[in-house]
C-alpha cells in the first residue's frame, strides 16, 4: 500500500513539473532547440500514463514507466550533446536506485542492465563528437541541471515515504509488542548479560504482589524459595552462559497487598528461561528473558488425582482381598453342603421320601450355583491382583470344543437350543493356557444359551485368522443395545440391571473372559443388535504371549515347542478386566 501511494504521487510531481517546464521549452522551441520541448512532453506523457496505470490498477507498468522515463531522458540528453553526457548519466543512474525502492526484483536488475547500456552508448557518443570536432562546451547545462533536480526529487520524495512508512510500521510494531508484553497473563522479565532486571511486565505485580521496583536488585532472588534457589541458579546459568533454554518449576513468595502483616504465601511458578540469541557477541553471556507462570492450581490438582488414585487403588486391593477372603471362607461349606446334598440324593444315606429327595436336589441344585459364583469371584479377584497366572503349553484348539459343549449340554437341551460346530479345515497348535482357554468357550457358550430364545441356534466357529486363532459364539437371541456393547468386559455389568430381571447372573462372566484374554495378549470384539442377536469374537495368538508375531515368519519347526510360561509379578502390575 505504501509503495502504490508513492507511485501516484511521484506521477503527480512528473505531472507538474513538466507543466512547470513547458512554457520554458516551447520558447525555446521557437529559437530553433527542440530538444527540451521533446524532454518536456515525453515527461508529461509518462506522468499522465504512468497515473492511468495506477489508477487501473497497474503497478508494476506504471513503476516501469517511471523508471524507463529516467533511463530515456539521461539517454536523450547524453547523445544529443557530448557536454551533457555527465548529467545524462547521473540521471540515468536515478533509474535503478528508483526501481530499487518501488519495483520488484526482475525489474530492479533490468534497470541496471539499461543502465550499462546508456553508459555505453555515452562513451561511443563522446567518441563520435570528438573525432567530428563537435566538442566543446554545451549550450544546455541549464536543462540539464533542471532534469537531473527533478529526476532526484522524484527518487527522494520515493526515499522519503518509504523511510516515513518504514519508521511509522517500525514504531507500530514495537507498540504493539509492549502492549503484548504489558498485557500477557504471565509475568515478562528481561535479565541482562550480568543477571540485572531490565524490563518486568505489568503482570509480575499481579503474580507475585507487589510493585515493579521491590522486584529489582535482590527481590527477585529473595522471594524463591530457599530449597528451589540452586535449581533456579543451575538453569539460569544455562540460558546466560550456555544459551540453553531451561524449563523449570519453583516455589516463589507471593505477597498479599491488602493484608497490614504480610504472612510468607509460596505458590508454584513455572519459570520459562529463553536466552536472547540473536545479536550476542561470540564468547560473552547472553541476555534472558523469562517467562513467570503460576501453576499452583495444576500443581494442587496433580496432588488431588494422584491422592484420588492411591485411595480408589487402596480400595480395589481391599475389594479384591476382601472377594478372595469370603470367597475362601464359602467355598469350604459349599463343597460340604453340595457333597452331601448329591449323597442323599443318591441313597447313600438311606432311601428318601419323594418330598426329601425334592428338597434335596434343591439343595444340591442351588449350592453348585453358589459354588460356581464363588469361583467366579475368585477368579476376577486373581485377575484383578495379577496372581492369575497362565500355564502355556501346546494343544490342538479342536479339543477344546467337547468338553466346554458338555458343560452347556443340559441347558441347551431343556430349552430345544441348537448348538453347532463349524471349525477351519487346518487349525494349528494352540501355545496358551489350556484351562483359563476352556473357561473363556464356556462362559462364552453360557451367555449365548441363556440369552438365546426357545428353539435358538448357537453356533461355535474355531478358524485361524493370520497370526490369531479366531474363536467366535454366535446367537439368535435377545441381542444388546450399542450402549450395552460398550460396558461389555466392566465386572457385574448386566445389560437388564433392574430388580425384575428376566435373566439370573452375577455380570462377571464377561469380564472373566475379557480379563483371561488380555493375559493372553488377545483382543475381545462384541457385534450385537437388539432383538437380532450377539456374536462374541475371540482373538488368541497362536504363538503365545510371549512370543511376538513376528518372530514366527523365519522358521517353522517341525516339532512345535510350547512358548515359556509368563510370569506376572502382581506386586508391581495390576490387571483389571474393563
Amino acid at each position: 500500500m505504501l509503495r502504490r501511494r508513492t507511485l501516484a504521487a511521484n506521477s503527480i510531481i512528473i505531472i507538474a513539473a513538466s507543466g512547470l517546464m513547458t512554457p520554458i521549452a516551447v520558447y525555446m522551441a521557437v529559437g530553433g532547440n527542440f530538444l527540451p520541448l521533446l524532454i518536456a512532453a515525453m515527461a508529461l506523457f509518462s506522468g499522465m500514463m504512468t497515473l492511468s496505470m495506477h489508477q487501473h490498477g497497474r503497478f508494476e507498468e506504471a513503476v516501469a514507466g517511471q523508471v524507463h522515463t529516467l533511463l530515456g531522458i539521461g539517454l536523450i540528453l547524453t547523445l544529443a550533446d557530448p557536454a551533457l553526457a555527465d548529467s545524462g548519466l547521473a540521471i540515468a543512474l536515478l533509474a535503478p536506485i528508483h526501481a530499487s525502492l518501488l519495483a520488484r526484483p526482475n525489474l530492479r536488475k533490468l534497470a541496471w542492465l539499461l543502465l550499462l547500456g546508456t553508459a555505453i552508448l555515452a562513451v561511443n557518443a563522446s567518441a563520435l563528437h570528438g573525432a567530428a570536432g563537435l566538442s566543446g562546451p554545451g549550450t544546455m547545462e541549464g536543462l540539464s541541471l533542471l532534469c537531473f533536480a527533478i529526476g532526484a526529487g522524484v527518487v527522494a520524495h520515493s526515499a522519503h515515504r518509504i523511510g516515513n512508512g518504514f519508521a511509522v510500521y517500525d514504531k507500530s510494531q514495537l507498540a504493539a509488542y509492549k502492549h503484548l508484553v504489558e498485557h500477557v497473563q504471565d509475568a515478562v522479565i528481561r535479565f541482562s548479560s550480568d543477571g540485572e532486571i531490565l524490563f518486568l511486565s505489568r503482570s509480575s505485580e499481579t503474580l507475585f504482589g507487589c510493585r515493579r521496583y521491590e522486584m529489582t536488585g535482590s527481590g527477585m532472588g529473595e522471594r524463591i524459595h530457599v530449597m528451589d534457589r540452586p535449581a533456579y541458579l543451575t538453569a539460569f546459568a544455562d540460558a546466560n552462559q550456555g544459551g540453553k533454554p531451561r524449563t523449570i518449576e519453583v516455589r516463589m513468595r507471593q505477597d498479599d497487598p491488602g493484608a497490614s502483616v504480610r504472612v510468607p504465601r509460596f505458590i508454584w511458578v513455572e519459570v520459562s528461561l529463553s536466552p536472547v540469541v540473536e545479536g550476542a557477541i561470540a564468547g560473552l553471556r547472553f541476555e534472558v528473558v523469562a517467562l513467570f507462570r503460576d501453576v499452583t492450581e495444576r500443581r494442587d490438582q496433580a496432588a488431588a488425582m494422584a491422592e484420588a488414585r492411591k485411595i480408589a487403588e487402596e480400595a480395589s486391593i481391599a475389594k479384591s482381598r476382601f472377594l478372595a477372603t469370603i470367597g475362601h471362607e464359602l467355598r469350604t461349606p459349599l463343597n460340604a453342603v453340595v457333597g452331601f446334598s448329591e449323597m442323599m440324593t443318591s441313597g447313600i444315606g438311606g432311601e428318601m421320601s419323594p418330598t426329601h429327595l425334592e428338597y434335596a436336589g434343591l439343595i444340591h441344585q442351588s449350592g453348585t450355583h453358589l459354588l460356581e459364583v464363588v469361583r467366579m469371584l475368585l477368579d476376577m479377584s486373581r485377575i484383578e491382583a495379577g496372581k492369575f497366572e497362565l500355564q502355556t503349553e501346546a494343544f490342538a484348539p479342536e479339543a477344546l470344543l467337547q468338553p466346554c459343549l458338555k458343560m452347556v449340554e443340559g441347558a441347551a437341551l431343556k430349552r430345544d437350543i441348537v448348538i453347532r460346530t463349524d471349525l477351519g479345515r487346518t487349525l494349528p497348535q494352540l501355545v496358551a493356557d489350556e484351562r483359563a482357554c476352556r473357561q473363556i468357550l464356556i462362559n462364552l457358550l453360557s451367555n449365548a444359551v441363556k440369552f438365546s430364545n426357545d428353539g435358538g441356534t448357537v453356533t461355535v466357529s474355531v478358524k485361524r485368522q493370520g497370526q490369531h486363532l479366531n474363536l467366535s459364539v454366535s446367537d439368535q437371541g435377545i441381542g444388546m443395545s450399542p450402549g450395552a456393547v460398550l460396558r461389555i468386559g466392566e465386572p457385574f455389568f448386566q445389560a437388564d440391571e433392574g430388580l425384575s430381571r428376566k435373566y439370573e447372573g452375577t455380570g462377571l462372566g464377561l469380564s472373566i473372559v475379557k480379563g483371561l484374554v488380555e493375559l493372553h495378549e488377545g483382543t475381545l470384539h462384541a457385534i450385537s443388535e437388539f432383538g437380532v442377536g450377539t456374536t462374541m469374537t475371540v482373538l488368541l495368538p497362536i504363538n503365545g504371549p510371549a512370543i511376538k508375531p513376528a518372530d514366527t515368519g523365519n522358521v517353522t519347526p517341525l516339532h512345535p515347542e510350547p512358548a515359556p510360561s509368563q510370569t506376572i509379578p502382581w506386586q508391581d502390575e495390576k490387571r483389571k478386566a474393563l
